[in-house]
């Protein structure tokens, strides 16, 4: 890591920047430590959630469109939230919005711990995803700024950030599994809180509050509420899809909701003075790029997840523990990834990682799909496409991640990773909602034929986003 730089902090009594010197600066590393807590939390919460799910189901008697909610509710929550999450992080400071985060998903894990039915523990996953919200823009604001626009060691930076939430997304499944065996599923939400307190208290002692830029203008409230429609009309549409069927005035209302909020949306950011979604980010090739890969991305490893958490125990008949350390090569492989992703971006700039990452990844749901999907399928069958998904995801992730913060200034850089973050949980949310209704009437021999088509739909989109890849661009031009 660099030596620390002088940087601009609030006086605790005061509004007005002071400089401090370098002996007062945390290390980066201390900051990187501190930021990475927010994306072992994040990504904790969504794959020990998966192996949970036919658990919760039997205790709460709850259908798999109930259990759709279970995850989507989390993403959804956290999708409409982050945009706002960014500009209040830019308005008033990173630290703050980071620490209320920490805060609030500790407060709704307690919840979700408590919950006596599913559609409690829904609401409760909701709140837990802005909580979510609250804390990954703020934390790769701080990351940024920790690395004061040095490119080489903000991709390194962002390499270990996404590490991190690797170590967090292969330790869930098998945590899951053991917490399950041991405690039941409530107790997959309790471990969040000291998980939170640990990240609150670093935060505290090592993150300095830096000076936010003190804009004159007001909360894009209009921005925000139309955003909150939209999403939710969209994502509550397609879940229900499949149970209600398209004719239902549920499913013909979220559609409609979703269409006409989503153009007013695009109407208000485009006129107010000071939008909460820039669209002039879009007019960048690079930037749309990026964020059309994420949400590929994302679509399609949320959706196989879910499927597959289903198949392992529904199909093959694993127990909690056994589907959890199954899972551990499809997250494990994240972490060498990711740090390999960031050397490799040093050298060859963005966008080779980014389409390299795709093509490995579409062949990975490719050979899970011909080879891994079957009644009597062994998990030496499944192991191929086990290992290539997360090794391909893992190489693209901090490549499109450095693109979106290299591609604006640097008081912009919430805003900036909210959008991307925004556009990858809808992605991901609709994508569980997708492939879910592929499976959702049996989990018997009938099963296999709907997974077998979300690992073709993964492949293909895994493709297109090595597509998307090739359009972005790095700052050097490689």
């Amino acid at each position: 890591m660099t030596s620390p730089q002088p940087v601009q902090v609030l006086d605790r009594d005061s509004t007005t920047p002071v400089t401090q010197t370098p002996t007062s600066t945390p290390a980066a590393g201390w900051t990187i430590a501190a930021s990475s807590f927010a994306f072992i939390i994040v990504q904790l919460d969504i794959t020990i959630v998966n192996v949970a799910l036919p658990q919760i189901g039997a205790d709460l008697n709850a259908r798999v469109s109930a259990l759709q909610w279970v995850v989507d509710a989390y993403t959804l929550g956290f999708a409409v939230f982050l945009l706002s999450a960014g500009a209040l992080g830019d308005k008033f400071g990173s630290k703050r919005l980071f620490l209320a985060g920490f805060l609030l998903f500790a407060l709704a894990s307690a919840a979700c711990g408590l919950s006596p039915n599913a559609a409690f523990l829904n609401i409760a996953r909701a709140i837990q995803g802005i909580g979510a919200a609250l804390l990954v823009p703020s934390s790769l604001a701080i990351l940024n700024r920790a690395c004061a626009h040095d490119k080489k060691l903000l991709a390194k930076a962002i390499g270990l950030w996404t590490a991190a939430g690797g170590v967090s997304i292969a330790a869930g499944p098998v945590l899951g599994g053991l917490l399950l065996a041991t405690a039941g599923w409530r107790s997959i939400f309790w471990v969040n809180i000291p998980i939170c307190i640990l990240g609150f208290m670093l935060t505290m002692r090592v993150v300095p509050t830096m000076a936010a830029k003190q804009h004159t203008h007001s909360f894009d409230f209009l921005g925000q509420i139309l955003a909150i429609f939209a999403l939710t009309g969209l994502v509550g549409a397609v879940i229900e899809l499949h149970p209600l069927g398209l004719g239902h005035p549920l499913v013909l209302s979220g559609f409609c909701l979703a269409l006409v909020a989503g153009a007013a949306f695009i109407m208000v950011e485009k006129k107010v003075a000071h939008p909460m979604l820039p669209l002039n980010f879009f007019h960048q090739t690079s930037f749309t790029a990026a964020v059309l890969f994420g949400v590929l991305v994302n679509f399609s490893y949320y959706g196989v997840i879910f499927v597959i958490s289903f198949y392992l125990q529904k199909v093959q008949g694993y127990n909690p523990m056994q589907a959890g350390l199954a899972f551990l090569p499809l997250t494990g492989t994240f972490i060498l990834s990711n740090l390999v992703s960031g050397w490799l971006i040093g050298r060859a700039g963005i966008r080779l990682p980014m389409v390299l990452g795709g093509f490995i990844g579409a062949l990975g749901y490719g050979l899970l799909g011909t080879i891994g999907i079957a009644t009597d399928a062994s998990f030496l069958q499944m192991l191929p496409g086990f290992v290539l998904i997360p090794a391909g995801m893992g190489l693209a992730v901090p490549a499109m991640t450095t693109s979106i913060l290299s591609s604006v200034e640097k008081a912009r850089a919430g805003t900036a990773s909210a959008v991307l973050n925004t556009a990858r949980q809808v992605g991901g949310a609709v994508g569980v909602a997708v492939f879910g209704a592929l499976v959702s009437d049996s989990f018997g021999g009938d099963a296999i034929a709907g997974v077998k088509i979300a690992m073709l739909t993964a492949t293909i989109l895994l493709l297109m986003a090595a597509g998307m890849g090739y359009l972005v661009r790095s700052t050097n031009g490689k």
